[in-house]
């Protein structure tokens, strides 16, 4: 059995937060479930690893682990006994107040009151999902499978990162700790869509950092690898994205700033190892690109 990296980067996420639901499911039992649903979690990702990986197949283990992120996502409410945890988000607002002097988070919402700003930024805070998934579907459909599986590990490490933040400093937010905002804010499609989908699965102390900002500025990096035009399309709405999650009070401000830092972090680590790995390392996954054309033209226009 083969393991990728991020298949070995999965099994070490499976391994702490089971640790961590066996040490809380005495105050809290359904815990239990975390460790149930752990181990099947690790049961999948090792009969993918054994399977013949071509066609369709690759296809199928390049994505399945984004997939996984709807059970992993869903734990975090369990492991922080669904709000029984104390959360810090005083601290957090302390932060926010020592960096910019004021809560961006409460005064952005009053200073741009215009019927433009609520329906953008809401629509800005969905975009979030197809930003995240277009570099690895565009480069799946290039035949460019070291790419995607690249941008997947990427998203994946961002991503699990966030999810270890949260589990161990969790802060709720200004979602949950300010008021909701008056009827006419949320008198739009966009607005009503966000706050639908966060009734339906939204984890309580998921904030800092948010994975929101982070994730969505890694998929603009990784996209750039696989297009310029398709990275260059995504910057205005990752753009209005980093502000929305603030006005839209989803998120802090140090949320987002801490956001842009885990996603720097992430490239940089990544491209680092790539480099000590060297290029060769990914051109079985690429082999419809000579690695001669790869090195010197890495980017589609």
């Amino acid at each position: 059995m083969a393991l990728r990296p991020v298949e070995r980067l999965l099994l070490a996420y499976l391994a702490l937060t089971t640790t961590l639901a066996l040490v809380r499911v005495q105050g809290a039992p359904s815990c239990g479930w975390v460790v149930l649903a752990n181990l099947l979690t690790a049961f999948l990702v090792a009969l993918v690893a054994w399977g013949n990986r071509r066609g369709g197949a690759a296809t199928l283990r390049t994505l399945y682990p984004l997939g996984l992120l709807l059970v992993l996502y869903p734990a975090i409410d369990i492991l922080n006994r669904f709000g029984g945890v104390a959360v810090h988000d005083r601290i957090v607002q302390g932060w926010e107040l020592a960096l910019f002097h004021e809560e961006p988070s409460r005064t952005l919402r009053t200073a741009w009151t215009g019927t433009l700003w609520s329906p953008l930024f809401h629509a800005a805070y969905l975009a979030y999902y197809p930003i995240v998934a277009a570099p690895v579907l565009v480069a799946l459909r290039r035949g460019r499978h070291a790419a995607a599986d690249r941008a997947v590990f990427w998203l994946m490490s961002t991503f699990l990162l966030c999810y270890v933040g949260f589990l161990f400093f969790p802060v709720a937010g200004p979602y949950y700790e300010f008021p909701r905002p008056p009827a006419s804010f949320l008198d739009n499609w966009a607005a009503r869509t966000v706050y639908a989908t966060l009734a339906r699965g939204s984890a309580y102390g998921a904030a800092f950092p948010s994975s929101h900002v982070a994730a969505t500025i890694v998929a603009v990096i990784a996209a750039f690898g696989i297009s310029r035009r398709l990275g260059w399309s995504l910057v205005l709405p990752a753009a209005l994205l980093v502000i929305g999650v603030v006005y839209c009070q989803m998120h802090y401000a140090v949320d987002a700033a801490a956001g842009l830092v885990v996603a720097a972090g992430i490239v940089l680590f990544s491209s680092w190892r790539g480099k000590g790995q060297g290029e060769s390392s990914r051109a079985p996954d690429a082999p419809l690109t000579p690695p001669q054309e790869l090195l010197s033209s890495p980017t589609e226009p």
